[in-house]
């Protein structure tokens, strides 16, 4: 049976990042598996496609269970499926988090974790266009980039906000978050610049890389409660394959608490129920499941708004507030404004438009992820949870509120039509709730259903080590045990990066223990 040093499931942001770190030692031997296809499907490079991308070929496509929340409506939960992962699908948008978000997950018992600690690792991947400061590098492998023909409109809805009082931030990932200014994207030369084009692609020729795609790992191999390899489906054939070190699981925050669940990690009661041999009783996976929720306000444009191909559309700039006014705790709503429309089925409008997006930070939603079947290629059963709290509903009405009154301020005048949804006669805190539930959705940022901690529901410890188990860790959103505030591709590239050190660490001590009981 072949064997390798590590082998890593998922060529996802975490996933292409590990690859490329362990193979700079030309010693070490890594296999890549990826059930996706290669990233040659030409929207992927066009950052304006991005919205094109999604439920196509390069997606699994996943649904919610209905909601109950939500009126039971089933809630459209895509991820990338193909080199890059969900690098390979999103809106670009590069967006760290906030301080207090890595200084938190420290004080839930995760040392080395703080944002001090990760600093450093956003660093160390980032190549800046701005240039290298306190915040920023330009050494690294990820181009991060403004916009390169931002639209007027974008730049009025800065203005608007500067109107009312908020601070003009040039930085969402500098000094301080909160602010309306322009966000920036992972392009490179006006093309995406995806994990799998920043990381994977410069070194698929390394000869201690295999990178296999279109494999459909099935299940982890264990003897007794060490991992000794994976065994995956490729071209209608299962194979088999032995790993010395490590398996690194890097499938996300739906699919990677699959896997562990059809290889017998999870909840006893009901893996038991499944008729899945036990390897170990990790009631965590799969539970905490946590995404940020979002509620589109769009308006009609009274002149064409020119968006560039090499604008995302729907994220041009934004707005990071305290709706409590509690400047000691990351900002709670995140206002997105994109030169495109994104209104919501049933709403009719004409094809010249604009959009508002409130996004809660910090929901209090959690939901799950569970197995189906014992079938690998059924998905797993996923539910959201959204607007569980009324607390959630009453912010986002809030934001609704605030959208309608900078689009209403003088800076929006030469560009503002009728307000499309939820219509400007639907202005009672009832009949906005009713809008909200109707229609809010996705923000696409799965993470925490493999959290870690030290506590009797992670599934990872600080070093993202399994537990219970030997030779596994898990690298990728699911590890997160609370939402970050904003976009998490740029926090799980840095999972990445912080993960490969922390392997190859554990891979020098065994190394000097070798050679010690050698000499002995």
């Amino acid at each position: 049976m072949t064997q390798y040093d590590y082998i890593v499931i998922g060529a996802g942001s975490a996933g292409c990042v590990i690859a490329n770190r362990l193979t700079e030692d030309p010693d070490t031997t890594v296999l890549l598996l990826e059930a996706g296809n290669p990233d040659t499907k030409p929207e992927i490079q066009i950052p304006l496609e991005c919205t094109n991308l999604l439920g196509t070929e390069v997606d699994w496509g996943y649904f919610s269970q209905p909601e109950p929340y939500l009126n039971n409506r089933k809630i459209f939960c895509p991820r990338g499926k193909v080199l890059g992962g969900s690098s390979s699908i999103n809106f670009l948008m590069y967006i760290r988090g906030n301080p207090h978000d890595y200084d938190h997950w420290q004080e839930l018992g995760n040392p080395g974790w703080s944002y001090q600690d990760v600093l450093p690792y956003f660093k160390k991947s980032e190549n800046q266009q701005r240039g290298a400061s306190k915040y920023h590098a330009v050494d690294g492998e990820l181009s991060v980039t403004d916009f390169i023909s931002p639209t007027t409109i974008s730049q009025r809805f800065v203005d608007a906000a500067v109107a009312l009082g908020y601070d003009r931030n040039p930085d969402f990932n500098g000094v301080q978050q909160s602010g309306a200014g322009f966000f920036q994207l992972t392009v490179k030369d006006g093309k995406r610049h995806s994990a799998a084009a920043a990381f994977l692609v410069p070194i698929l020729q390394r000869p201690n890389l295999t990178t296999i795609t279109g494999a459909l790992v099935t299940r982890l191999l264990f003897e007794g409660t060490r991992t000794v390899g994976v065994e995956y489906l490729h071209e209608r054939t299962l194979h088999q394959v032995r790993v010395n070190s490590e398996v690194i699981l890097s499938a996300g925050a739906f699919d990677s608490p699959k896997l562990l669940m059809l290889s017998g990690i999870g909840d006893a009661e009901q893996l038991q129920a499944l008729g899945i041999e036990l390897v170990a009783n990790l009631p965590g996976v799969g539970q905490n499941l946590q995404d940020h929720v979002v509620v589109p306000v769009p308006y009609e444009a009274t002149v064409d708004l020119h968006t560039a191909i090499t604008s995302n559309g729907i994220a041009e700039s934004g707005l990071f507030l305290h709706s409590e006014g509690n400047l000691d705790t990351a900002p709670d709503l995140e206002l997105i404004f994109g030169p495109i429309l994104f209104a919501p089925p049933g709403y009719a409008h004409s094809s010249l438009g604009f959009t508002g997006l409130v996004t809660l930070t910090h929901p209090q939603n959690i939901g799950s992820v569970k197995l189906q079947s014992l079938d690998p290629n059924d998905p797993p059963i996923i539910q959201m949870n959204y607007l569980q709290s009324q607390s959630d509903v009453q912010k986002l009405i809030e934001g609704v509120k605030l959208i309608r009154k900078l689009f209403h301020t003088s800076a929006f005048d030469e560009f503002r039509g009728k307000e499309i949804a939820p219509g400007a006669d639907v202005t009672s805190d009832a009949a906005l709730e009713a809008y909200i539930r109707e229609t809010c959705g996705t923000v696409y940022h799965p993470v925490g259903t493999c959290k870690m901690g030290i506590d009797s529901m992670a599934v990872v410890d600080p070093e993202l080590r399994v537990h219970g188990v030997k030779g596994l860790r898990v690298v990728d959103a699911s590890i997160m045990p609370t939402l970050t505030t904003g976009h998490t591709n740029a926090p799980t590239i840095t999972i990445g990066e912080k993960a490969a050190d922390l392997i190859k660490a554990k891979g020098r001590v065994s190394q000097q223990i070798l050679t010690l009981s050698d000499r002995i």
